[in-house]
This record gives structure tokens, C-alpha cells and sequence, in this order.
């Protein structure tokens, strides 16, 4: 049950995010490496939950990313592609 709640509350602050998604993944992960990976990090890492394993293989919501990085910097086999999503899409970021 207590998954479920994160899972709310991750839910009702994305929704607070202002954000145009993109029709393409702008997250690259390589399937044959993630199988090889033993943590799973970028499962854990991801404050926005983009990544799932479902056992034999690596899911991407990639409509729900912040564009933060930490999942390519956190990948122990190095092998997320990672870039920023194309043109006017992606996190709009505003000062203040």
C-alpha cells in the first residue's frame, strides 16, 4: 500500500511541472547492459520514476523526465544515452 502513496504523491508533483513531451524518447538505454547491471540504480535514482524494470528489461516513461541527468551519471555500465529532447520540448524551466 505505501507504494502506491509514493506513487500519488510522485504523480501530484509531476503534474505541478510544466512540460511539452515529445512523440520520442530522448533516453537511450542499452537493453544488453541494463540486463548486466546488478543495482538497477536509475530505478531507484530518477526522482521523476521514468525508469522500471520489469524483470528483462529496462522501461522508459520518458514523457515524465526533469532533465536532471542523475540517471546517466549514476549508471554503473554506462549505458543510458541521454540528450535533451528536441526543439521547444522538454522541462520549461523559469527564473525565480
Amino acid at each position: 500500500m505505501e507504494y502506491f502513496s509514493f506513487m500519488s504523491k510522485l504523480e501530484d508533483k509531476l503534474y505541478t511541472v510544466k512540460y511539452t513531451p515529445d512523440t520520442v524518447s530522448h533516453l537511450y538505454p542499452v537493453q544488453e547492459q541494463c540486463r548486466l547491471c546488478k543495482s538497477k540504480i536509475c530505478t531507484v535514482i530518477c526522482p521523476a520514476g521514468v525508469y522500471e524494470w520489469d524483470g528483462t528489461k529496462l522501461l522508459v516513461n520518458f514523457e515524465n523526465c526533469l532533465e536532471c541527468g542523475a540517471c546517466r551519471i549514476s549508471c554503473e555500465k554506462c549505458s543510458l544515452g541521454w540528450e535533451y529532447p528536441k526543439g521547444t520540448k522538454g522541462v520549461t524551466f523559469k527564473q525565480g
